[in-house]
């Protein structure tokens, strides 16, 4: 899933983008305000992890800004302004997470798995779609309770059809959801991880269908 991350410090901003990488997130960078609101604007987000203290906008105006055009974005604000009254404002203006610095990266991982989860109305950690199952915070499928090894494209796939189960996805949202600012990876590239990920999911009670025109579709299947 693709989340936003607004921080001004470089080598920190660089230090969780590796790590949030290697968690499976796709993450943008972004350093300042302005092109956080910018960026908000411009490209659609699973969640977004905000520092107060920015330039050219404040982590405060960029999260006021947010709200005021009607976004339910979930945002968690990653912030030096640990104090009560910081927290209780955060909360106020439309945060639904906070973590006063210095933190744990564990910690953080499992707030934002905890967000998305929640954003996606999926109560625990383990989110089924038949005998497909993902251990949210292992970051695991598995398939009639056998592991499903994925490269990290397939995996980010499966992962946005699961957690939106039910739900047509177009090809242009799993390309947001999948890739950050850095990639270059064509609309024509879902339609080869789809195929792929069908081909492991022959013989079981769970199907990719694809909604012409519109996307695709995660469901199970009741003829097997």
């Amino acid at each position: 899933m693709r989340l936003l991350l607004v921080e001004d410090n470089l080598e920190l901003a660089e230090s969780l983008r590796r790590a949030l990488t290697a968690a499976s997130f796709a993450v943008d960078v972004v350093h300042d305000g302005l092109a956080a609101d910018q960026a908000l604007h411009r490209d659609d987000y699973a969640l977004l992890v905000l520092d107060l203290s920015l330039p050219k906008l404040s982590g405060w105006d960029v999260l006021q800004r947010l709200r005021k055009r009607g976004s339910s974005l979930p945002v968690l604000i990653l912030t030096a302004h640990g104090s009560v009254e910081d927290r209780v404002k955060g909360l106020n203006l439309g945060a639904d997470d906070y973590l006063a610095k210095p933190f744990e990266l564990t910690e953080l991982e499992a707030r934002l798995r905890a967000l998305l989860r929640r954003a996606n109305g999926a109560p625990s950690a383990d989110i089924c779609c038949a005998s497909l199952c993902y251990d949210s915070n292992q970051r695991r499928f598995t398939l009639a309770d056998q592991p499903v090894s994925l490269p990290p494209r397939e995996h980010a796939v499966l992962e946005v059809l699961l957690l939106k189960q039910g739900k047509t996805v177009s090809k242009e949202a799993l390309l947001e959801q999948i890739c950050n600012f850095d990639d270059s990876v064509s609309i024509e590239a879902i339609e080869i991880y789809i195929h792929r990920l069908r081909k492991k999911l022959e013989g079981a009670d769970v199907q990719i269908v694809t909604l012409r025109g519109l996307g695709y579709l995660l469901e199970q299947r009741h003829d097997v």
